[in-house]
């Protein structure tokens, strides 16, 4: 187990998880954009957004391989099934606690409770569990994160052979 096994998991789960809710937006099962969340937090031009978004998504998915990481050298085993478990357990404390209540919070252009009516906002809140970006978007993003985590697990796993 290394943590460049872990950086490449990261990246390579994040290309999936990515994917994965591009296609369920396609698909109009969500409206979920993270990279779009994201970007938004740190600039109001929604072009600009998507690249700088994108780019702390990727950068995120890194970081978090290697909490993961952490997590497989604590247990003494990495694998896809450990790795999707953590993945379904992050995915619930994303959609719980981080995206539900601390980014409405701290994110500049995004609605919360404490918005009032003559404020503009370009983001509504994401709700619990996010949604408010529509009614399948908990089972979208807890089957993207248990692919993310089942990716980051099997190529530390197999990085440790």
């Amino acid at each position: 187990m290394s943590a460049w096994s872990a950086v490449v998991g990261g990246l390579a789960g994040t290309l999936v998880l990515t994917t994965i809710l591009r296609a369920a937006t396609e698909l109009r099962l969500t409206r979920t954009d993270l990279p779009f969340l994201l970007g938004t937090a740190v600039t109001s031009s929604r072009p600009l957004a998507k690249v700088v978004g994108y780019v702390a998504h990727f950068g995120f998915g890194a970081a978090f391989a290697i909490g993961y990481l952490v997590v497989f050298s604590t247990v003494g085993t990495a694998g896809p099934i450990l790795g999707g478990a953590l993945g379904v357990a992050h995915g619930l404390f994303a959609g719980t606690a981080l995206v539900n209540v601390l980014l409405p919070v701290v994110h500049p252009r995004m609605g919360s409770t404490f918005s009032s009516s003559r404020t503009a906002t370009l983001l509504e809140p994401p709700g619990f569990m996010l949604r408010n970006y529509g009614r399948a978007t908990p089972a979208v993003m807890l089957v993207a994160h248990a692919a993310y985590g089942a990716i980051v697990g099997a190529v530390v796993g197999a990085g440790g052979r």
